[in-house]
Formats: structure tokens, C-alpha cells, sequence
């Protein structure tokens, strides 16, 4: 979410009150809508540019332009406008008397998409779960009864939007909950930690991300505290950080601050880490 927030802030600076000029798709699966057609907006003035969730948005006094970073997204600002293709490019959008936005991708997962919505039309938003400073979140956190994880709780769009992986370490480490205790098992002490915490962290990426320029660089999450950092020293109690990895990503943690000294079974590796 600080990433997202930050970057459609530089966005409406830097297209807000622009015509719709059209999209020059770079890449045969960005487009993930086929009606209407991003030619309808031509000459629509954007009349904000927002986020929700994880998506960033164009607005245009009812239809929007939604898209999504994933994993290795980025986003560039181009002044002046260009017509070049760089390597992994998804989309340019093109506007009037303001600068042209590219949207590429890194990587191979070919991930990062856009969705062109009617006015009314949800898209991809649909299922979101409430945002992270919403009531609703809060009392998920203080009253709710899941079974699940927590760190699976905060990873789940559906659950909560915005959070993510990195922001998840960060939060479970700052409240000293392991990332495997279920939330139902919490009882009012850690419950208050958890809100506490990912109202402080989501706070502070976000004042630090609003010190980025143009849109989104490629070196992102410089910022957070345990996350990527296995191997390190806890920046708490000086305990080396452990992670636990899946295919697709990592948990990272302290023992001695969040497992009481447990080290928690390696699921890629399939044995317990000693």
C-alpha cells in the first residue's frame, strides 16, 4: 500500500486534469478487458488518480483504468513523452500537455495488468477485503475469530488490501507474534500489538515512500526492517533472522523476539532448520 499511495500521489501531479490521449499496448496479455475499449476514453479528462488496494486508478467521472504492479511491475513518468519499447514494457498511456506513463514489468511471470471498467464495474477489486486503517480491519484484528495464520491473514487480498509480504515480516516482527500463531489464539495484548503495528509500519513506508520521485524505481522495499534480511542480526535483540520458504516467497522472523527461541520448519526444504 505505501508504494501504491505514493506513486498514484506522483501520478496525479504529473497527469491529473490531462485528456486521455489513449493507450499503446506493448504487451499481448497487459490488457485484461476487452469492452470498453481504452479508445472510448479518448479526450476524458483525468479527473483523479487513486488506489484501492494494490490497484492504482485512473479516474474519469465514472469509467476507470485500473492497474496492477504484481511481483516486478514498475512504473516510469516520461518527460518528455517517448515511443520508444524498452524490454518488458506492458503499456504506455498517453496525455495531453502532460507526460506519457509506461507500465513495464520485470521478471518472467508476465504478471502485471490493466482493466479498462464501466462506470460501477469493480474489475479485479471485487473480492478486496477492507483497506488497513478501515474500522472494518480493526475489528478484524481485536474481535476476530479466523483459524488461519496471521502472516496468511495479512498476505490475503481478501482478508485485507494493501498489505503484502514485506509489510507482513515487518508487522508480526514489530508486535512480537510469530508469524504461525492463528489469530483466533491471540488473546487482547497481541490483538492491540498487531493493529498497532501495521498502522505504525504502513505509516512510515508511506512517509518514506513519498520521498521518491516520478513513478515507481526498480528498488523497492529498501526500507523495510526484517523482511529479505534472513541471515541478519535481529535490529531488536541481535538474534540472527531465520525465514521459512515457500515456491513462491519467504517469511522472515526472529525467534527469540517472535517464536520463543523456536525455529520454525523450512517447508521448501521439508526438515526443520536447526
Amino acid at each position: 500500500m505505501p508504494e501504491v499511495q505514493a506513486m498514484v500521489e506522483r501520478l496525479q501531479e504529473a497527469v491529473g486534469g490531462g485528456a486521455f490521449m489513449g493507450a499503446v499496448p506493448l504487451s499481448f496479455s497487459g490488457l485484461k478487458t476487452f469492452s470498453p475499449a481504452p479508445e472510448s476514453l479518448v479526450g476524458r479528462r483525468v479527473s483523479g488518480v487513486g488506489r484501492r488496494g494494490k490497484y492504482a486508478l485512473y479516474e474519469f467521472d465514472g469509467p476507470r483504468i485500473a492497474f496492477h504492479l504484481s511481483q516486478g511491475g514498475r512504473v516510469d513518468v516520461e518527460e518528455p513523452p517517448k515511443t520508444t519499447r524498452p524490454k518488458g514494457a506492458v503499456v504506455r498511456w498517453r496525455f495531453g500537455g502532460h507526460p506519457s506513463v509506461l507500465l513495464k514489468e520485470y521478471g518472467t511471470e508476465r504478471k502485471a495488468g490493466w482493466w479498462v471498467l464501466e462506470e460501477g464495474d469493480e474489475g479485479p477489486m471485487a473480492g478486496l477485503g477492507p483497506e488497513p486503517f478501515s474500522d472494518e480491519y480493526a475489528a478484524l484484528v481485536l474481535e476476530g475469530q479466523d483459524g488461519r495464520r496471521v502472516h496468511t491473514i495479512l498476505r490475503d487480498q481478501r482478508t485485507v488490501a494493501g498489505i503484502g509480504r514485506g509489510y507482513s515480516d515487518d508487522i508480526l516482527h514489530r508486535a512480537h507474534i510469530s508469524p504461525y500463531d492463528s489469530l483466533k489464539s491471540l488473546d487482547a495484548a497481541p490483538r492491540a500489538a498487531l493493529l498497532e503495528a501495521t498502522h505504525a509500519l504502513l505509516t512510515a513506508g508511506l512517509e518514506l515512500e513519498r520521498r521518491r520521485k516520478g513513478g515507481l524505481p526498480t528498488k523497492v522495499g529498501d526500507h523495510w526492517v526484517v523482511h529479505g534480511r534472513h541471515g541478519t542480526p535481529c535490529p531488536r535483540c541481535g538474534e540472527d533472522l531465520r525465514r521459512v520458504s515457500y515456491e513462491a516467497y519467504e517469511v522472515t522472523y526472529c525467534p527469540a523476539c517472535q517464536t520463543g527461541g523456536k525455529v520454525l520448519a523450512d517447508r521448501r526444504l521439508s526438515r526443520l532448520v536447526r
